[in-house]
């Protein structure tokens, strides 16, 4: 495991927990909302073996008056997005409390958290072979993310009930889109393998 990082993919109170700003929108799932509890005992071994857990913070950046810079798509898709929403530093951008904390964050601004972050430095860094992949949604930031890891060299294990997305159908198509650039493993699988 001292090559391999954990990564908890947007995983952040506003997305997740009740008074961010997906859940005062209603704009949930039972699928994402149990994504924490399975992780958390996959965290708890790659905490107590001393290995790396990194996490992406989906951030909107803000203007000088505080407003948030949303892209045209995302305003589109999720108009209820306002001030104080995914602010850096901020509540609802940290990671929720369930999985936190992580060894380190990355502030990312797109889908993909290798988009124009530090990310890759730091698994570098950290020599850092391998990905364990988990959060929301799996069509989103998760996919986007494990494709630039592949084409980068990353080893990927996605782990299938570590990730989510608003549909049981949109998250199957995107597990099995993966396939072809990442190893697909349960986390029960994972527990075992990284136990042996």
């Amino acid at each position: 495991m001292k090559n391999a990082a954990l990564m908890l993919l947007d995983l952040q109170n506003d997305f997740l927990h009740p008074r961010g700003a997906y859940g005062r929108a209603g704009q949930t799932s039972a699928d994402i909302a149990a994504v924490p509890a399975r992780l958390k005992p996959l965290v708890e071994l790659f905490r107590s073996n001393d290995s790396l857990i990194g996490a992406t913070l989906f951030t909107l950046v803000t203007t000088r008056g505080g407003e948030p810079m949303i892209a045209s798509h995302l305003k589109k898709m999720r108009p209820f997005l306002a001030k104080g929403d995914f602010v850096s530093g901020g509540w609802g951008q940290q990671v929720v409390d369930e999985l936190a904390p992580a060894d380190f964050t990355v502030e990312k601004i797109a889908y993909s958290a290798f988009y124009m972050t530090r990310l890759e430095w730091m698994l570098r860094q950290h020599n850092i072979k391998t990905l364990y992949c988990a959060g929301i949604v799996t069509n989103g930031g998760v996919a986007s993310t494990v494709r630039d890891a592949h084409v980068r060299e990353f080893e990927c294990v996605v782990l299938e009930d570590g990730c989510a997305a608003f549909s049981p159908e949109v998250h199957r198509a995107a597990i099995e889109g993966l396939r072809p650039v990442a190893k697909i493993a349960t986390i029960a699988e994972t527990l075992r393998d990284l136990t042996l």
